[in-house]
């Protein structure tokens, strides 16, 4: 039986901020347990719900030298739906309101604390894992220490890494002297074919040369991430690593999101009764967010972050037009206050056609998916993006730009051979989106035979995990053979 280790900053149902913690929660539950036993290991947050601590049980400590002096590690774990779940504690780290903070060279020093407690935990919690799964700059020290540091040791001599990359524009990034004194490094590893990148030290970039495999969570990143545009300057050395380096599309957990069972909603359906069910979830929305009560108008919903990532310029540009044809606009996040700002505006402006929820809530979010007609991504890039697979799932039609995991997961309406489950537009433009919604509320209002089949196709399409856990188990196969 191989053993994998995951390691990440965060992981359901113990912490989460965004889509990584998803991952890290329900990956392990798919991957075949005749096969595989995969475990997790994250730090135990102050900011972690009392409920979730007291499922933790004390294993070990230690003391271990990091940054000049003598600290504590504390090991708890948990078990979990099956899996368990390790917790490296520090008072001094993972204290604080919430995971992360803004101060980037105590982040950068926190996450170096984890990587090396991490493999100095192993002996000592029993488990010698074939494979140590890192995800993000967060764990990216993980196989840059197994290198140095520990290889020594016949305990770590044959463990491999996998790094994962979540979103590329998150690094970790900082000054060669100050990273250097933080983690021990001796100068060896701060060269440009290492962890030095444009005079700085970078964590991810460290994890990138010394894995053993690269994966991120979708093909068309995978090959973006190669180019100038989205490379995020380390394009180069992802161009130099294109044999280790491989596209697996993330999935969502059908249990969790599932309309014919969801809690959230006033009117649960599934593939065969959405069409006289679906739209009681949107006279409900309705009433509550108070825009105009018509069971026919389109409603397009929007969750994001909201961001510039997200495309939302586009969406500020055409706002005005687009409030001129018979649909509604609900919006859920919270982010960047010019964003927040702007739709908190155009709410003001058409108030019973748009409702901006400037804060986020998961039963409100359950219940847009399911009373929406349309669900809009125009990201600038997605690495692979997880709304629209739960929009898919509820029946609700994507309206995307074909990047990242929207391009390989949504598959753009043709209308002459009735195939396709979204629709998409492939320039970063803000007319084109508009063509591309215009082009959409046609379908809905003119065709809603053919609106219906889209969806069927839409909720027949499998993005669970179960599928992309085999992409992973022959990845895992193919480094440990």
């Amino acid at each position: 039986m191989k053993k994998i280790l995951f390691a990440a900053s965060e992981g359901v149902p113990f912490i989460k901020t965004g889509g990584l913690a998803d991952v890290v929660g329900s990956l392990p539950k798919c991957v075949d347990k005749e096969y595989f036993d995969v475990r997790v290991i994250i730090p135990k947050y102050s900011c972690m719900r009392q409920e979730m601590k007291d499922k933790m049980e004390y294993v070990t400590h230690f003391y271990m030298d990091y940054n000049w002096k003598n600290e504590y590690v504390g090991v708890l774990k948990a078990e979990v739906e099956g899996i368990t779940y390790y917790f490296i504690d520090s008072e001094y780290y993972f204290n604080g309101f919430k995971p992360y903070g803004d101060n980037v060279l105590f982040e950068i020093e926190k996450y170096a604390y984890f990587s090396k407690a991490v493999l100095s935990a192993l002996p000592l919690i029993g488990f010698q894992p074939d494979i140590i799964h890192c995800h993000d700059w967060q764990t990216g020290l993980i196989p840059v220490y197994l290198r140095e540091r520990f290889q020594g040791d016949l305990f770590y001599h044959d463990i491999k890494s996998v790094m994962t990359i979540h979103n590329l524009k998150f690094q970790g990034k900082w000054d060669i002297k100050a990273v250097k004194s933080i983690t021990g490094l001796s100068d060896y590893f701060f060269t440009s074919d290492k962890l030095e990148s444009f005079k700085d030290a970078n964590l991810l970039k460290g994890g990138l040369v010394y894995a053993d495999a690269i994966t991120t969570v979708s093909e068309t990143y995978a090959q973006e991430i190669m180019t100038d545009f989205y490379g995020e300057g380390l394009n180069g050395l992802l161009r130099a690593r294109v044999n280790d380096l491989r596209g697996i599309v993330n999935g969502i957990d059908y249990t969790e999101f599932d309309p014919a069972t969801d809690k959230n909603l006033t009117n649960n359906y599934d593939a065969i009764t959405f069409r006289k069910e679906k739209v009681k979830n949107k006279i409900k929305l309705q009433e509550s967010l108070g825009l105009k009560k018509d069971p026919k108008a389109m409603m397009i919903g929007l969750i994001s972050r909201l961001t510039d990532q997200k495309g939302l310029d586009l969406v500020a540009y055409m706002m005005d037009e687009l409030c001129q044809d018979n649909i509604q606009f609900v919006v859920v996040g919270t982010g960047e206050e010019r964003y927040e700002n702007m739709f908190r505006h155009f709410a003001w402006k058409y108030g019973d056609k748009v409702s901006a929820n400037i804060y986020y809530s998961d039963e409100l979010a359950h219940q847009v998916y399911a009373s929406s007609d349309a669900f809009l991504m125009p990201s600038l890039f997605e690495p692979c993006g997880l709304s629209q697979l739960i929009a898919l799932r509820y029946g609700t039609v994507p309206i995307v730009r074909e990047t990242g995991g929207l391009k390989d997961t949504v598959e753009p309406y043709n209308e002459y051979e009735s195939t396709g489950t979204g629709f998409s537009f492939s320039n970063y433009n803000a007319h084109e989106m508009l063509a591309c919604i215009r082009n959409a509320e046609r379908i809905y209002y003119d065709r809603k035979r053919e609106w219906n089949k889209i969806i069927d196709r839409g909720m027949a399409a499998d993005f669970s995990w179960h599928k992309s856990a085999l992409k992973y188990q022959e990845m895992y196969d193919w480094l440990v053979g």
